[in-house]
């Protein structure tokens, strides 16, 4: 059975995963994970039989099946039966069905979160770092939260600390910091921090605003350049900052501004056709966004999302929005008991 050929291999550690340096790295791994996931993530396994796919033929990652991530919502997603430490969730809309991500070693969360951070932005204890994230505050099992909640502990700041709806105790916070010329890391859900403007402007050229996405129907959606705008007059900034990751992920890109985000050495981003979602596109041609998350080990590390989005030569991406009735796409090619 060519199933137990893949489950009696060994899968990349930690420290392989973390620091891969090349593409060449990354395929390798990649394959190596397909295979084993191909064999012990049970509803993986059958969404690539349903696709009439051998395993056994995939010897590129452009070759990989994606599985959509409409399938945390229904299923659980796991190629290990080790105990689950964790169960993230998605935040979702009233009424909908939300992702349930269970987590066997948040090891691979916190050394994804924190090695991301650090590639990008430097040590986070050069940082003081104010979450604004009421929305996930006041709720249970937020993996945006479980990062945010390192990166303050991490950062080793007395300052440094979480926000609900409290925008003058936030004011008065940055304007301490400021005064202190200590680097600031402003890490805030959308609407949090439209609201936060609305009453408390301030000019804080040094400040590092992030925006996590999201308006959670709290506000109405609006195109990125008109929201980042706003965002920067309110602030007094040249740019703001952006972080892409969801709950079915482990590892997260970001962007310095203007929307164009890069990813860390063991995540990679893919475009597919939106009428053919077994074919890439090319460089620069909008399509749906494909995930590979090799933090993602003991769940699936090939994700289908319901984003659109471009990549450029570069390998750095764009996300354009999201498709229409995206969670009905690929559910019929898996029937699980």
């Amino acid at each position: 059975m060519p199933f137990l050929i893949f489950a009696a291999m060994n899968v990349p550690g930690k420290q392989q995963i973390f620091s891969i340096n090349s593409d060449t790295a990354f395929n390798a791994a990649a394959l190596q994970i397909f295979r084993h996931q191909a064999a012990n993530c049970n509803v993986y396994r059958e969404f690539i039989h349903n696709l009439h796919i051998d395993p056994l033929k995939i010897d590129s990652i452009a070759q990989i099946p994606f599985l959509p991530i409409s399938f945390f919502k229904s299923h659980t997603i796991l190629s290990t039966n080790e105990p689950v430490q964790t169960t993230f969730n998605s935040s979702g809309t009233t009424g909908s069905i939300n992702s349930k991500h269970p987590v066997t070693d948040l090891g691979w969360y916190e050394q994804s979160f924190g090695k991301g951070f650090e590639m990008f932005y430097g040590d986070i204890r050069k940082y003081c770092v104010l979450a604004l994230l009421p929305s996930y505050l006041e709720r249970e099992g937020s993996s945006l939260i479980y990062m945010a909640e390192d990166l303050v502990k991490n950062s080793k700041n007395p300052d440094s600390g979480f926000y609900l709806y409290e925008h003058e105790d936030l004011y008065d916070k940055l304007k301490k910091q400021q005064a202190s010329g200590k680097p600031t890391l402003l890490l805030g859900v959308t609407f949090a921090l439209l609201d936060f403007i609305e009453s408390h402007q301030i000019n804080f050229p040094e400040l590092l605003v992030m925006e996590t996405g999201g308006m959670k129907g709290r506000r109405k959606e609006m195109v990125r350049e008109e929201l980042h705008q706003r965002l920067c007059n309110g602030f007094g900034v040249n740019t703001i900052h952006s972080e892409y990751g969801m709950t079915e992920m482990l590892s997260q890109a970001y962007s310095p501004g203007h929307g164009i985000f890069r990813s860390p050495p063991w995540l990679k981003i893919l475009t597919r056709d939106t009428n053919d979602p077994m074919t890439l596109l090319q460089n620069n041609q909008s399509g749906g966004v494909n995930v590979i998350d090799l933090a993602n080990i003991n769940s699936c590390s090939f994700l289908a999302t319901q984003d659109l989005g471009k990549i450029y030569a570069d390998g750095s991406f764009e996300v354009l929005g999201r498709f229409d009735n995206s969670d009905i796409r690929g559910c019929n090619l898996l029937v699980a008991d």
